[in-house]
């Protein structure tokens, strides 16, 4: 549970690692082909100062890395993108109801290691699910990252769901530590 404090001032240059997760009831019921229906509301959360550049969608949660100018711009990009989220997973599902369990957890990332982990955490996280993908994971934006240190059929023609990174630990800084291979597995975040 996430509990209900003031969140810590965001950065501007720190890219967050955010986890919504979904009512128990939902169950897997985002995966793969309803996926899809999803998928655009990613770039249309996307403002001139909130924007998601990296996701991963799994059977009960949602991970991204997200960045905004400040703490409000944060909070209100993430507030809009889980109402459209919402809205769009109890069309989806034909249901009503709350769809998100608790508040977002997030967790600045303030180094070019806890960027890169974070990158391999959400790009790779169906690996601690155990789903059986060759990767990249298609419920992700890892079919259009651009860090992969292993040859990768091209990226698909659909234009990328997210937006190019604009900080510095995001665009370049984490490729200090090396590409990304994608044999590599997420671990536990610390």
């Amino acid at each position: 549970m996430v509990p209900h404090r003031a969140r810590p001032l965001h950065k501007r240059a720190h890219p967050v690692h955010v986890t919504l997760r979904l009512q128990p009831d939902l169950g897997a019921s985002i995966r793969h082909d309803r996926f899809r229906a999803l998928r655009r509301l990613f770039t249309a959360a996307t403002k001139q100062t909130f924007q998601v550049v990296h996701f991963s969608a799994q059977s009960n949660h949602f991970h991204l890395i997200v960045e905004a100018d400040d703490s409000n711009r944060l909070a209100r990009g993430m507030q809009g993108l889980a109402v459209r989220l919402a809205r769009r997973i109890n069309r989806v599902l034909g249901r009503r109801g709350r769809v998100f369990r608790e508040r977002y957890h997030m967790r600045a990332l303030t180094s070019p290691r806890s960027v890169r982990n974070a990158l391999v955490y959400v790009l790779q996280n169906f690996k601690r699910h155990r789903i059986q993908l060759t990767p990249p994971d298609l419920c992700s934006s890892g079919p259009w990252f651009g860090g992969w240190r292993d040859a990768l059929a091209p990226p698909p023609r659909a234009p990328p769901p997210v937006e190019p990174a604009r900080t510095w630990l995001l665009a370049m800084g984490w490729r200090r530590h090396g590409l990304i291979g994608l044999a590599e597995a997420p671990r536990a975040p610390a």
